[in-house]
C-alpha cells in the first residue's frame, strides 16, 4: 500500500481500566454498558485533540481582551454509530461533540445501507465501531464514504479494540485512514471473533441477544 494506517493506542490509565472492565468475562451488562461510554468519551477526546476544526479570536475578558481558540461551528461533524454495538461509544462520544450530525446505519441484504448524500462536502466524519475483527463491514463503510469523496484526514474511526488482521485488510485499502482504539489483539479463532477480545459486544451490552431483520426486497 502506498500509505501505513496510523492506529493510535492512547496511554491513558482510564482507558486501560475501561477495558479491562470490558475484557472481564464476569462484567454484568451494566457496568459493561458504562465501560463502553466511557471508552468512548476518551477515546474521542484524544481523536479529536489535533482534528478539531477551531479559530482564534478576540474577547473580551473580565480586566481587558484576550485571544482564545474556539471550535469552528462552520465545518460540520458527522458521528456514525455503526450498527446496534456502535451506540455504546457514541454515547460517550455525544459528551465531546454534542453538535455533531449522527447517521445511523444498518444491515440490510447482508451489507450496510448505502450512504448516498448523508454527508456534508465539508463535514469530518467519526466512525464508532465498537470493534474490529475481521475488518469486512468496516471496509464496506469505508469504501462507501470513499465513493462520497470523503477520505484521508477527513475520517477518523474509535473502537473499543481491533484485530490485527482487522487493520491489516483496512490498511491495504484504506492507507491514509486513522484509527483509534483502546488496544490491538493479535489474532482471530475460526469464527472470526478476536482473542482474547471482550465478546459479543451487543448481547454484553444489551444484556441479551440482539436479532437482525432483514428488509425485504424494494
Amino acid at each position: 500500500m502506498a500509505m501505513a494506517l496510523r492506529v493510535v493506542v492512547p496511554p491513558h490509565p482510564l482507558i486501560g481500566h475501561w477495558l479491562a472492565v470490558l475484557r472481564d468475562r464476569h462484567t454484568p451488562a451494566p457496568l459493561y454498558a458504562t465501560a463502553t461510554t466511557e471508552l468512548g468519551r476518551w477515546l474521542s477526546y484524544e481523536a479529536l485533540r489535533d482534528w478539531l476544526p477551531h479559530r482564534r479570536i478576540q474577547l473580551e475578558a473580565p480586566l481587558g481582551t484576550s485571544e482564545a481558540e474556539v471550535v469552528d461551528g462552520g465545518v460540520p461533524l458527522v458521528a456514525l454509530p455503526v450498527l446496534t454495538e456502535g451506540l455504546g461509544l457514541w454515547q460517550g462520544a455525544q459528551a465531546v461533540i454534542p453538535s455533531a450530525k449522527v447517521v445511523h446505519l444498518w444491515h440490510r441484504h447482508g451489507v450496510l445501507q448505502e450512504l448516498d448524500g448523508a454527508i456534508h462536502p465539508r463535514a469530518g466524519v467519526l466512525v464508532f465501531c465498537a470493534s474490529v475483527a475481521t475488518g469486512e463491514s468496516l471496509l464496506h463503510l469505508l469504501d462507501s464514504l470513499a465513493d462520497q469523496g470523503v477520505r484521508g484526514d477527513r475520517r477518523r474511526v474509535i473502537t473499543a479494540l481491533a484485530s490485527a488482521p482487522g487493520l491489516q485488510l483496512l490498511g491495504e485499502r484504506h492507507g491514509d485512514l486513522t484509527v483509534y482504539a483502546a488496544a490491538i489483539d493479535p489474532e482471530l479463532d475460526g469464527y472470526g471473533r478476536i482473542v482474547p477480545g471482550i465478546g459479543a459486544v451487543a448481547e454484553r451490552l444489551f444484556g441479551g441477544s440482539v436479532m437482525e431483520i432483514s428488509a425485504p426486497p424494494a
